[in-house]
């Protein structure tokens, strides 16, 4: 692997973790009713490369998993990046 792939997978680690804890604590301020961290916000984590820690971020804290644009948007936006990485790791 040359730098380039190693700084794409450290991004993609990163942007996870971060949308992951991102969904937990915009979930622990609902609960206490403080100032919310907004949807465009979460979906935008999902698309810059975070689906995957979004995904498990809205089961493990069960967050946002009643609203359809987040329990049909983020496994869209999920398999169109898995296929782009596919695309990407067969063709480039």
């Amino acid at each position: 692997m040359d730098l380039f792939q190693h700084l794409g997978w450290y991004y993609v680690l990163m942007i996870n973790i971060l949308a992951f804890s991102v969904y937990g604590a915009d979930k622990g301020k609902a609960r206490r009713n403080h100032w919310r961290i907004s949807e465009k916000t979460l979906i935008g984590l999902a698309v810059i490369g975070g689906s995957i820690g979004a995904l498990l971020g809205m089961y493990v804290f069960r967050h946002k998993t009643q609203k359809r644009k987040f329990t049909v948007g983020i496994p869209c936006i999920l398999v169109l990046q898995a296929a782009v990485g596919l695309f990407l790791f067969f063709y480039i």
